[in-house]
Order: C-alpha cells, then sequence, then structure tokens
C-alpha cells in the first residue's frame, strides 16, 4: 500500500479540509536529527511545530530539551501548561507580557528573553517598573550570524541582531551585569543562510555551486567568530547555554565547542522547502488534504481552498505542493487560490468528485495556522486527533 492509500483509508471518515501528522515520518525525522546531533541536546523551535500536545510528544523522545519559543505570551502561556526551559528567540516589546513573567516567579525561572541592545533593556524595565515582588528576568543575547564578503558588499544571511563582534557582545554583556534584576542566562546565533537554505536547489547547477561556496566560507568564518564572542562574554559572566543552528545545519553547528545546543523544528515535519539540502533526506510528516470539487475540463481539476502560501520572499517556492497523487501543477494564471485551486496535470484524469489531493506546505509550522486539528495517523489508523495552538484558540501571531 502506498502512502496515498494509506492516508485515505485511514482518514476514510473525515471530511476535507484536514490536516494530518504521519507519526512513522515524525518519529524517522526526530531520529535522524537526534543523529545529526551527535550527543548535543536539541531545543525545539515551536513555531514550526504549533501542536502542544505535538510538542509533548517530541520532547518525551531522547535527545530533546527545551522550548525555543516565538513570542513572550506564547511561551508564558507553554509554562503554564508546564513547559520548561524556554527559550523566547525573537525580542519583545509586549508591556503586558513583560509585567507577567516579572510578576510569575516559576515562568521567570522557565524563560528567558531575547535581547541585542541597551534598548532592549530600556524596554523591559520600563514595563516591568513597579511590578510588586519583581522577579529577575533571563535574557539571552542574540548575536548576527550572517555572513559578509568583499568588504560588507555581499550579505546572506536573516537581519538580525546589531551585535557581530567579541567587543560588542563583551559591552551589553556587561550593560546587562550592571543593570539590577537581570540576569544573562545564554546566548544564541542562527546561521540561517546555512541552516535555512537548502545546498542542492533545483534547476541551476551554477547557483548551487555557489550557494555551497557561501556556506563553505560562512561556516568557516562563523566557527572562529562565535568562539570568540562566547570566550568574550564569559570573561563577563557565566552562561547556561550557547544555542546555534537548525535543521539545515546540525552536524555542521554541533562541530562548534562552542555551541552547548542545537535548535530543530521543521525537520520534524520536513516541508516543501527542506527537500533540497545533500546531508540528509526528511520523510514528508505533515500534509493537508483537499477534495475535489470540480472537473472543469479534461486534464484539470478543482480543489476547494488551497490558498496557504508561506511567509517570505513571494514566489512559486512559497505554494504549497500538490503532493498525491503525482503529476499534478498549478493553473500559472491561477496558483493556489482563496477559495478553489484548479489544478492540471496526468494525474488530474484519475480524479473523481469528493477524491482527496494532498498537499504539503512549503514550511512546516504555518500549515497549523490554516487547521484547528492535526490527525495523527500511525500506520494505516486515525490513532488520535490534537490542537494546534488554533483549535485551542491561541493566535500568537
Amino acid at each position: 500500500m502506498d502512502d496515498r492509500q494509506r492516508y485515505d483509508r485511514a482518514t476514510a471518515e473525515l471530511e476535507p479540509p484536514f490536516a494530518i501528522l504521519d507519526l512513522t515520518a515524525m518519529r524517522a525525522n526526530a531520529a535522524d536529527l537526534v543523529r545529526r546531533a551527535a550527543g548535543k541536546p536539541i531545543r525545539v523551535a515551536s513555531k514550526s511545530v504549533r501542536s502542544r500536545p505535538v510538542l509533548e510528544r517530541i520532547l518525551a523522545m531522547d535527545g530533546f530539551h527545551g522550548i525555543m519559543a516565538f513570542t513572550l505570551p506564547e511561551a508564558l502561556w507553554l509554562a503554564g501548561h508546564g513547559f520548561t526551559d524556554i527559550l523566547v528567540a525573537y525580542p519583545t516589546a509586549d508591556r503586558a507580557a513583560l509585567a507577567r513573567l516579572a510578576a510569575d516567579p516559576a515562568a521567570a525561572r522557565e524563560i528567558a528573553l531575547t535581547v541585542d541592545s541597551p534598548a532592549h533593556l530600556d524596554t523591559i524595565e520600563d514595563a516591568v517598573a513597579g511590578t510588586p515582588g519583581r522577579h529577575e528576568i533571563r535574557l539571552s543575547m542574540d548575536i548576527d550570524a550572517g555572513f559578509r564578503a568583499f568588504g560588507g558588499r555581499l550579505r546572506a544571511g536573516a537581519w538580525r541582531s546589531p551585535v557581530r563582534e567579541p567587543a560588542q557582545a563583551a559591552e551589553l554583556a556587561a550593560a546587562i551585569a550592571k543593570r539590577p534584576g537581570f540576569r544573562l542566562s545564554g546566548l544564541m546565533a542562527y546561521e540561517a543562510q546555512i541552516a535555512g537554505v537548502g545546498d542542492d536547489p533545483p534547476g541551476n547547477a551554477a547557483f548551487a555551486r555557489a550557494v555551497r561556496l557561501m556556506q563553505a566560507r560562512s561556516a568557516r568564518e562563523l566557527i572562529i567568530r562565535r568562539g570568540r564572542i562566547v570566550n568574550a562574554v564569559r570573561q563577563i559572566t557565566d552562561l547556561d547555554f550557547v544555542n546555534g543552528g537548525g535543521t539545515g545545519s546540525i552536524e555542521k553547528t554541533v562541530r562548534e565547542k562552542a555551541v552547548t545546543e542545537v535548535a530543530a523544528g521543521s525537520g520534524f515535519f520536513h516541508p516543501r522547502l527542506f527537500d533540497f539540502y545533500r546531508g540528509f533526506t526528511g520523510h514528508p510528516a505533515a500534509l493537508f488534504a483537499l477534495p475535489v470539487v470540480r472537473r472543469p475540463a479534461p486534464g484539470i481539476v478543482t480543489v476547494l481552498g488551497g490558498g496557504y502560501p508561506a511567509s517570505g520572499a513571494a514566489g512559486p517556492s512559497r505554494l504549497p505542493q500538490p503532493y498525491l497523487p503525482a503529476g499534478l501543477r498549478y493553473a500559472p494564471d491561477e496558483g493556489a487560490g482563496e477559495v478553489q485551486t484548479p489544478l492540471l496535470g496526468p494525474g488530474a484524469d484519475d480524479l473523481r468528485i469528493g477524491d482527496r489531493v494532498w498537499f504539503r506546505h512549503a514550511k512546516a509550522g504555518e500549515m497549523c495556522e490554516r487547521f484547528a486539528t492535526l490527525h495523527l495517523i500511525d500506520g494505516e489508523s486515525v490513532v488520535d486527533s490534537v490542537p494546534t495552538y488554533r483549535g485551542e484558540g491561541q493566535t500568537f501571531l
């Protein structure tokens, strides 16, 4: 039985649209992440999962410890449900959430906030001023891990922190140490140009070689710079963790002695954008099904809904992939539609009204913003149906 038959059989009693998570595929992906991490713990990026019960399943596996959250309200919510060791990986200016954090001793013990400038310290201090019994706030310093060449004329990587050099990191660490009520607990540096960019993109061999050259040079530069930054900060304060990497760079990042843990999120679901890496091959685990509702012409079917583009630079790579049955593609003048999506190709003529077309999202957790429930499939059966963040009434972004 192929995957399409298995998914169709397991979900025969469900009415699409709906989303599934193949537990066998997710477990295989998780085991491969642990293998690539070579003994270093993996912090789970919640933005790529966005389901509390699924996060619990992942953290119950060996090799995973802690959450990398994306907003402070999310971190507070997770801490309130018993999650521990939560790093909010993006700065916050949420005054109400900051006041809640400072007033909650249990949350303050478990949550670390990301900062990259004294302005963040000022914002936090202003928000928590006057909080009765204010508790110490743990901080993590974000470091720019981007790649620069040709005197800065070439840059690769996400625009994140302004802190790039050891002296800048030491200066910020010293500023934190001087302010009562704060403790610098950790340091993170996300090399997006390696972890989030596939080194085997399709269709352009010259571009693929350029990507691999950039990534090799970036990795060599970063191992030295990150090590020096960590040493400079440790001269001022002890650190509980140094976080780096992501799904696409785990086996590279763990080689750095300065890094104590790595992060991963997309690797559990293995969305479409993670097909283009030479170092690992994942198993598509998260999919959504849409029903065929029209047959407007030979070689064309129309499914209900489908306009679920991923974030990032707009383009075809951000659209969901018609996955099963094989051989379907978008109509070039319509793409993925708000309420209906035409699909062309040889597989269309074998589809009837009511049949399912299975899609993979371009990114991982964003699919869960479209569906309230993930139906968990093990083998040929749905073994559980669990809420996403949306299903629990939580929309943090």
